[in-house]
């Protein structure tokens, strides 16, 4: 009778446990600007030389993995138990880095696999989606190439992957990097509009019911004309206000001046699945601000002086619940 009632028991976890997992699953996607994530060899196609061994940057092979071990560590410290579903990666040269990243740094027993674009930017820099195949699945992708404005630069191809969850929904991701502000905040508006309206335009071909998430560094504020913008398209920035634990007010820092240029933005579908907001701002991430006061993120470089830290933004972490 004992053995009939633990093995009633034990049937009866199960259930409950398969019936949670069924219906409720957690997903965290985590983005992260990583702030020149280059490796050490030259592409002729590129303007890579400053990132070279024999460059001013010095960057050698030492301070290669230092930088691929850093950038995992700081994805890895996204979760404490289990590692992030999703991870945005903007500022990723090529295939070699995130091979890097992936099968031979901290993150090389995580299992993610990766999905990247191949963009016309002159330096040779993308975005990347790392995923846990057991988490996600990737339905297709595409690159969405931008159109350059008179006198402007090439700059990033948005990708977007159409994958499916474990509960059976489906996810529409959109990974952007916005055209910088070089040459001036004003006068770049009209570069950083072209990657809204080429995102509105791809939304408008999604059905009126589709699970979108638009994520990335968009070099703009979220008051600004263009994230007003796609707000004005159904999407709603959920991270605007993200905040971290030890200090940081924002993603990036400038000036003294904490806020977030990097954002998440997602359709009336999934605001009631967003679980929390955060920015990661575990306290090896970050170095006292000697000049404003507080603390600022530990970049790689400041100038041309190397100073061994992860990146000059920090993660931009949301939890879903499906």
């Amino acid at each position: 009778m004992r053995n009939c009632g633990l093995r009633l028991f034990l049937t009866l976890v199960f259930i409950s446990h398969f019936l949670i997992f069924s219906f409720s699953q957690s997903l965290m996607l985590v983005e992260l600007n990583c702030e020149n994530l280059f490796d050490c060899h030259h592409d002729s196609l590129k303007q890579d030389t400053e990132w070279l061994p024999a460059s001013v940057r010095k960057w050698t092979p030492t301070r290669y993995w230092r930088k691929i071990n850093n950038i995992g560590q700081e994805i890895l410290s996204c979760q404490e138990d289990g590692v992030p579903d999703l991870v945005a990666l903007v500022e990723v040269e090529n295939d070699s880095v995130l091979h890097s990243l992936t099968k031979r740094s901290l993150l090389k027993n995580a299992g993610y696999e990766y999905l990247m674009t191949e963009s016309p930017d002159l330096r040779g820099i993308d975005v990347a989606l790392l995923y846990q195949p057991f988490s996600f699945r990737p339905l297709c992708y595409d690159n969405l190439s931008i159109e350059p404005l008179e006198d402007m630069r090439p700059t990033r191809d948005i990708l977007y992957v159409k994958g499916e969850i474990i509960s059976g929904d489906t996810l529409h991701i959109f990974v952007v990097h916005s055209p910088s502000r070089y040459g001036g905040e004003k006068a770049t508006i009209p570069n950083r509009q072209l990657i809204v309206d080429r995102l509105i335009e791809a939304v408008h071909y999604l059905p009126s019911d589709a699970n979108i998430i638009i994520v990335g560094d968009f070099n703009d504020y979220a008051d600004s004309p263009a994230l007003s913008n796609l707000t004005q398209h159904g999407l709603r920035n959920i991270t605007a206000e993200a905040k971290g634990t030890h200090g940081a007010e924002g993603t990036y820092r400038y000036d003294g001046e904490w806020r977030s240029i990097d954002h998440v933005l997602v359709s009336e579908s999934l605001v009631p699945k967003v679980r929390q907001t955060s920015v990661n701002d575990a306290p090896f991430l970050l170095e006292e601000d000697k000049q404003y006061g507080g603390v600022k993120p530990l970049r790689t470089y400041i100038g041309y002086r190397y100073q061994h830290g992860f990146s000059d933004h920090l993660p931009l972490v949301t939890r879903f619940s499906f």
